[in-house]
């Protein structure tokens, strides 16, 4: 396979003044003598006029005469080369792609929206020219195929898969090198480097994202009422070691398991308590 080669034009300042001389003298120089040789001077100058062209900074000029790739000018200038050939600009900026979200399937199956945004660069002219039909197309058409396949490798959370150590939604910058390898891998036939590639959008599809939300809310919830519990169990233990190490009264089986009811009572309610007072003897 060929590679990118580059081809050096020759200065257009100095081509021009040949343009101008090859136009300009022979047109009075055929008035006044009317020799037709002068007409071929003045057809050569304006074929040589269709040979300039300008390449501006982060951009460069594939050459092609008859089928044949001669080379890339990379050079930024004005310049001029063979009126024969094809010259096909392509930009050498860094681009944006911000895609819109689509929807994929995790690696459990759930429905999700995801989106990403791919910062990227030509950096193979000969690629990018000849190796794909349109390479901008191909850009957007391979980001779509790279997102498809990375929600394919990864849960959405670890809901549905207990054992998942990476999922889109905690992975970071573990699932945005692993986007930005799949998507390196794709568009390196194009002669297309990628800067930099991250999920811009990630959400539960419409259709299940109200129930995924309140199956996160009761897992928030029984996550907050497991050390809530756990948090008065250790202050009920504190209270009745520090009783009895005060030694201020002494209890048995049946008063400390009444003591225990109500510290957990108070504790663990999501209410505030309501005080009883109690005129009459401890069993009463």
């Amino acid at each position: 396979m060929k590679e990118e080669k580059k081809f050096s034009p020759s200065s257009g300042y100095a081509m021009l003044i040949v343009t101008l001389l090859l136009i300009l003298v022979p047109i009075p120089l055929l008035i006044i003598t009317k020799m037709p040789l002068f007409i071929l001077f003045l057809v050569l100058g304006i074929f040589t006029a269709l040979g300039y062209f300008i390449v501006n900074p982060n951009e460069s000029m594939v050459m092609i005469l008859f089928g044949s790739y001669k080379g890339t000018t990379l050079d930024n200038g004005f310049f001029w080369a063979n009126p024969f050939f094809t010259k096909k600009k392509i930009s050498l900026r860094a681009r944006n792609l911000d895609s819109s979200p689509i929807k994929v399937n995790d690696h459990v199956g759930n429905p999700i929206m995801i989106g990403i945004v791919l910062v990227w660069r030509v950096n193979n002219t000969f690629k990018a020219a000849f190796d794909v039909d349109d390479y901008v197309h191909f850009v957007d058409i391979q980001s779509e195929a790279a997102i498809r396949q990375l929600a394919g490798k990864y849960p959405y959370d670890n809901f549905d898969d207990n054992e998942a150590d990476i999922t889109l939604r905690s992975g970071g910058e573990i699932v945005n090198h692993k986007l930005e390898s799949e998507l390196k891998e794709r568009l390196e036939i194009a002669g297309i480097e990628v800067i930099e590639a991250r999920i811009s959008y990630l959400a539960y599809s419409q259709e299940i994202a109200q129930a995924m939300l309140k199956r996160q809310q009761a897992t928030a919830i029984v996550a907050a009422r497991f050390k809530i519990v756990e948090g008065a169990v250790s202050m009920v233990k504190m209270a009745l070691d520090q009783l009895k190490h005060e030694d201020i009264i002494e209890m048995d089986d049946e008063r400390k398991a009444a003591m225990v009811s109500n510290l957990m009572v108070v504790l663990v309610s999501d209410k505030d308590a309501a005080p009883i007072v109690n005129a009459g003897t401890l069993h009463h």
